[in-house]
């Protein structure tokens, strides 16, 4: 397997770490308890976003019928997806299908954020700021 050489500018900044789960507020608040933060609940409880004290973000969005991961996840999922900001959607395509990602919703041009899979199948998203 051919390791694929960092480019010498970076191609996305990481916008968000972001699990998928049954109840947004309650595992934000969670992880308020052990990381401190502010919660940020503008959509309703949907989508919760927790801003980490040093600027990033944790997001629980909500994932009906959601399954818990299994540790370690021999064939399971550990059920979360990575968003990346981008200043530029189509040149940051160009450069992580150039890197071996795959798309998997990148059809819908009129929507701020496409999504792929790393090469190890880990789905992420490129996302305009």
């Amino acid at each position: 397997m051919t390791v694929p050489t960092p480019t010498p500018t970076p191609i996305a900044e990481l916008g968000a770490v972001v699990l998928d789960c049954p109840d947004p507020r309650a595992l934000a608040a969670f992880y308020a308890g052990i990381l401190g933060g502010t919660v940020e609940d503008e959509d309703g409880g949907d989508w919760v976003d927790l801003k980490l004290p040093g600027g990033r973000t944790l997001a629980f969005q909500e994932a009906p019928g959601h399954t818990p991961p299994e540790w370690p996840a021999q064939g399971g999922s550990q059920q979360f997806h990575l968003d990346l900001t981008v200043t530029d959607l189509d040149a940051a395509e160009k450069d992580v299908l150039a890197l071996g990602a795959t798309p998997l919703d990148t059809d819908d041009h009129s929507r701020a954020w496409r999504v792929y899979a790393d090469p190890a199948g880990h789905p992420f998203c490129l996302c305009a700021c």
